[in-house]
């Protein structure tokens, strides 16, 4: 795996550098702004960006606006977005489009290394990463949609699809079976109408529908 870093905070990005080498992952280059970003993704051609969410020059949504030129450029470029609080609507901006590839975490997920790792891995490798402080915000100010058909256990078991979690990783944190887990995504898919006709993958289109009610909720 081979990534870019861009981070303003110079502590922290020599930090994440550090932390990644010693996982075994390649970091080819480390930015403190977009602009610097952009060309470096340019030259480097990197599997994986870690970017975070406000950078220079005015400190608020420089990071995501980088981030939707890069996933406009390069579709298959996986993109983990680093934030110091939960902040919607940026969220919200960059997890509506495309959702292969793509991660928005708080920065204190990265005090949990193993985690942190795991989620640069499975992010790189087409998945999700999705912070649960991010997930339960979207979930919570949800209203007279469809997620109003799911009950509360299918509604935990959503958020943590969202997360990024597999059905194993699901009947762990939530002590249920796997078999339990898998009926519960079926209930979900049925109640927001994805049958399993569908060609398209029914556990990212499910996430998509409370992120896009969500943002038209807000708009």
């Amino acid at each position: 795996m081979r990534v870019v870093i861009a981070e303003d905070s110079v502590l922290l990005r020599e930090g994440l550098a550090r932390l990644m080498e010693i996982g075994g992952i390649e970091v080819l280059d480390t930015v403190g702004d977009a602009e610097a970003l952009l060309r470096s993704v340019e030259r480097d051609c990197p599997d994986l960006v870690v970017a975070d969410v406000r950078m220079p020059p005015d400190q608020s949504d420089e990071g995501v606006r980088a981030a939707l030129v890069l996933r406009r450029r390069y579709p298959d470029l996986a993109i983990l977005m680093l934030s110091q609080y939960v902040e919607e609507r940026y969220a919200v901006e960059l997890l509506t489009g495309q959702m292969r590839g793509i991660g928005y975490l708080l920065k204190d997920r990265v005090a949990d290394v193993e985690e942190f790792l795991d989620s640069l891995r499975r992010v790189a490798g087409g998945g999700t990463a999705l912070d649960p402080e991010v997930i339960s915000q979207l979930l919570v100010r949800r209203d007279g949609d469809e997620l109003d058909r799911l009950t509360r256990r299918e509604r935990e078991v959503l958020s943590h699809m969202a997360e990024g979690r597999s059905n194993a990783g699901i009947a762990g944190v939530l002590f249920l079976s796997e078999g339990a887990v898998s009926k519960h995504i079926n209930s979900i898919f049925a109640k927001l109408g994805l049958p399993p006709t569908d060609s398209g993958n029914r556990r990212v289109l499910a996430i998509l529908k409370f992120l896009q009610g969500n943002a038209k909720d807000r708009s």
